[in-house]
Order: structure tokens, then C-alpha cells, then sequence
């Protein structure tokens, strides 16, 4: 890496500039800042996913307290409901939702992948029956920019084709390719200076095709890039592999986001090969179904071995949940199926991760990342045959 971007101090930014603080020494591991027009993203960084316009069961102001510094939004379901013109006339996702930190909205290719069965895709766009009323919405990389114009996130994503897992090498390439002319198409259309447009590497599990897209999103000189289409089925190792191949063909000097990874294991993995930004569902997710994540275990609140705890589900965390309420009170919650079970157990989680990438983060300033987080940075097993 550049002396520029060695270990330094905070230094004044303006708006969507990186400035890489500190490198580990062993690994590509950065801790760095990104500003934004609502303020600065301290990275390695998990964000949490609040699909329409929330957080599910979590305050904004709760949000907060959990650490969380920029939240994401969906495109395709925000123009469903309530549509992208009420959420303007409020004055941006910001104002609606009342979140005054940094906003990201998808583009609603996530879609293209999960809803394969409501959706036709052509070189025009993305025809979509709507799981709400049935009517047909057509979703064109030109309609995808339109939208996420309106409702004024801080970094927009290029509308994108997601393949899914496994595909044909001939699928793969075609949908890779369509990417990457849907993104000239969705810069032609972007008209907000205020916003960054982030382009999204594809390529599925071939290699070639990563470095492929990678380089052709590198000579655009875009404010930001994504690593997509993971997490989709893929095992560990195939994740690890594409990620570890791709990160390095990105610029240093722009953030690098792992799209929908939020495991302690794969985030670290990314971390080490140079990833800056996370998202993922699982923190609400797993509250939802009573599941608790802590200090890297996933266990179920709802088991009668915690019907009598009266502990905290973490002693060592510090969030709302686990300063004022116990295992116990948790389960009863749980087991009756109360609503603020759900917030509660999604503050903790959200937290807990947050919490994981800021001890990376810590350790990286502390050139201790490649033994702190040694358990996490060994190879992902391959699968049993």
C-alpha cells in the first residue's frame, strides 16, 4: 500500500472521500473513515439492513445506542410501499424515517435474484409482478436511478443482474455482462452530485469473470465498489476465494463493500483482504426467531435451560439489553411471544456485530488484527464429498 495511506491521524474530509488510518502488517486488513453528507463511517463497519425505511422492532434512536453509523434501505419494496414520491415529499429517507446518520439504498438487484420466480429479465430491465397487488413493474437500470434519486440515500447502487448458485458458466458471463452495461446506463441517468454510485462486481464462483468485471468497474473511476452475488448459496470456501480474488483489484482509495455478509468468520475474512463495509439481515433475523448471538455463538433464548437465569445474555456487552434484562425475563418474552422481545433481541444482535467489526477495527490501530482474530482467518473447510 502507498505511504499515503499509512497509519495516520484523522485528517478533515469532504464528502465521500477514504482515508485510510492504519493497515495490519500482516494482512490487508484497513481501518479507515468514509464521509458522506450525514456524517463519517469509521470502517471495517457492519451496517444493518432496515428494508423499508426501518430497522424491524428498532428505533432510530435505539439504532444509535447500538453503534450502528450508516443503515441501508431497499429500492424495489420502498417503491412499492409507500412509493419513492411520498418518501421525497417528506424530505429524503432521512426526514421519513427520522435516521440522521448515512443512508445506502440497494437497487433492487437482490430482487432480481430472490423474486426469480415473479420476475422476467430482458436487456431493457426487470419485469416484476408485484407480491402485493399483482400489477407488473418494470425495474430498468434508468427506473432504479430515477428512484433512488428520489429518495436521497447517501450511496445509491447500480442496478445489477445477481445470478444465483449454482449457474452455468454461459448464465454467469451473460448476467455479468448485463451488469456492467445496465451500470454505464445507470450513470448516464444519475443526476445527483450528493450521491455516490457504487458499482457491483459479479462473476458468480468463476474467477476470470470477477477480474474481468472488476477491471471494467475500475476504469470508470466510480466513487465506491461492491462485492456481489455472495452469499447466495455458495460454500464457505468458494465465498472466501471470490472475495480474497477480487478485493485486491479494487482502489485503495475508494471503500470496498462485501454486499449481504454478516458472519463473525467471513466478515473477518473479508477484513483481512481489504473489505471495508457489510450488510445483512441476520441481526433481526435471528431476534425474530428467539436467537441470540453472542461473543461469536448463535443460541436459542427460548430453551428452558434459561427459564431461571437471571444473567445477562452477555456480561461483557454493554447495550440496552444486556445492562438492564436477563436470560429469564428474555425467555418469558419469548415464550409469550411479546413484540419487545423481537427489540430487544434485536438491539443485542445488531450491536454485537457492530461491535465485532469496531474490535477489528481497534485491533487493526493496535497492529494486533492477524493474532486477535486468528481463529477466524484460517481457510474455510471445504465440504465433505
Amino acid at each position: 500500500m502507498p505511504d499515503s495511506l499509512s497509519t495516520s491521524q484523522s485528517l478533515p474530509l469532504t464528502p465521500f472521500q477514504f482515508h485510510c488510518q492504519a493497515q495490519c502488517p500482516h494482512t490487508q486488513a484497513r481501518a479507515g473513515q468514509w464521509t458522506t453528507p450525514h456524517g463519517t463511517v469509521d470502517t471495517p463497519r457492519f451496517m444493518p439492513v432496515g428494508t423499508t425505511a426501518t430497522v424491524k422492532g428498532v428505533t432510530p434512536a435505539q439504532l444509535a445506542e447500538t453503534g450502528a453509523q450508516m443503515v441501508l434501505a431497499n429500492t424495489y419494496h420502498l417503491h412499492l410501499q409507500p412509493g419513492e414520491s411520498i418518501v421525497a415529499k417528506a424530505g429524503g429517507l432521512h426526514r421519513f424515517m427520522q435516521w440522521s446518520g448515512p443512508m445506502l439504498t440497494d437497487s433492487g438487484g437482490f430482487q432480481v435474484f430472490s423474486l426469480s420466480g415473479l420476475r422476467q429479465i430482458k436487456e431493457e430491465g426487470v419485469l416484476f409482478r408485484s407480491p402485493r397487488d399483482g400489477r407488473l413493474i418494470n425495474l430498468t437500470p434508468e427506473k432504479s436511478i430515477e428512484i433512488q434519486n428520489a429518495l436521497g440515500a447517501d450511496v445509491i447502487m447500480a442496478f445489477d443482474e445477481c445470478p444465483p448458485y449454482p449457474a452455468k458458466r454461459e448464465e454467469v458471463e451473460a448476467a455479468t455482462d448485463r451488469t456492467y452495461r445496465w451500470l454505464k446506463r445507470c450513470l448516464a441517468a444519475h443526476g445527483r452530485s450528493d450521491q455516490a454510485l457504487f458499482g457491483i462486481v459479479q462473476g458468480g464462483t468463476f474467477l476470470d469473470l470477477r477480474q474481468r468485471a472488476a477491471q471494467e468497474l475500475v476504469d470508470l473511476d466510480l466513487r465506491g465498489y461492491a462485492i456481489g452475488g455472495v452469499s447466495v448459496g455458495e460454500p464457505a470456501h468458494l465465498i472466501q476465494q471470490i472475495v480474497e480474488a477480487t478485493t485486491p483489484l479494487l482502489p485503495v482509495h475508494k471503500p470496498r463493500y462485501l454486499m449481504g455478509v454478516g458472519t463473525y468468520r467471513e466478515m473477518a475474512q473479508a477484513i483481512a483482504a481489504g473489505v471495508d463495509l457489510f450488510d445483512c439481515v441476520i441481526p433481526t433475523r435471528l431476534a425474530r426467531h428467539g436467537a441470540v448471538l453472542s461473543q461469536g455463538d448463535r443460541w436459542n433464548i427460548k430453551n428452558a435451560q434459561y427459564r431461571e437465569d437471571f444473567g445477562p445474555l452477555d456480561d461483557t456487552c454493554h447495550c440496552y439489553t444486556c445492562q438492564n434484562f436477563t436470560r429469564a425475563y428474555l425467555n418469558h418474552l419469548v415464550r409469550s411471544r411479546e413484540i419487545l422481545a423481537y427489540t430487544l433481541l434485536s438491539i443485542h444482535n445488531i450491536t454485537e456485530l457492530v461491535r465485532f467489526t469496531q474490535r477489528i477495527r481497534d485491533s487493526i490501530f493496535a497492529g494486533r488484527f492477524a493474532e486477535d482474530f486468528a481463529p477466524y482467518l484460517q481457510p474455510a473447510a471445504l465440504p465433505v464429498s
